[in-house]
């Protein structure tokens, strides 16, 4: 029998940081019907700080995925605390993925694999992979490397 989200994370040996609060006026996550829209995030540590700088200038492509993965941990931190289990997602339906990058970089897919990849590892290979975009801009807000939103179908 596989394993649940929730026993995933243990069995990754995965840490969440808290769920972030809002820094302006909008909701982190919004339940509508079974879809649960999640606002972008940016790569929050279990510090409570952000992995900043610009992906091919202060990062590499290798630290940009670190930093797209973290903020899918961030992610999964709201979404755990929007539905109080991630046991009820039933899939990942679509990302949006922002890099900030300098002009020149191309490898915003491979960055985005960060937060990709950890889906799949947590939701498995059918529910936790969905469509994808993956731009990038040449600033984000506090100069986060990567900001990520989603949508996720839920019970």
């Amino acid at each position: 029998m596989p394993s649940t989200p929730e026993q995933r994370l243990q069995e990754l040996h995965l840490i969440l940081p808290p769920a972030p609060k809002p820094v302006a006026v909008y909701k982190t996550a919004l339940r509508w019907g079974n879809l649960l829209f999640v606002s972008g995030h940016g790569p929050l540590k279990p510090d409570k700080t952000m992995i900043t700088g610009r992906v091919g200038q202060d990062l590499t492509l290798e630290q940009g995925k670190e930093a797209a993965r973290q903020t899918g941990l961030a992610i999964l931190a709201t979404v755990r605390e929007a539905l109080g289990s991630l046991n009820k997602v039933k899939r990942l339906i679509k990302t949006f993925g922002m890099v900030n990058c300098t002009a020149d970089f191309r490898d915003q897919p491979q960055v985005i694999n960060g937060f990709s990849e950890l889906m799949r590892d947590v939701f498995g290979e059918d529910a936790g992979v969905g469509t994808r975009s993956a731009v990038g801009h040449n600033a984000l807000p506090g100069n986060i490397a990567v900001e990520i939103e989603c949508i996720f179908e839920v019970e």
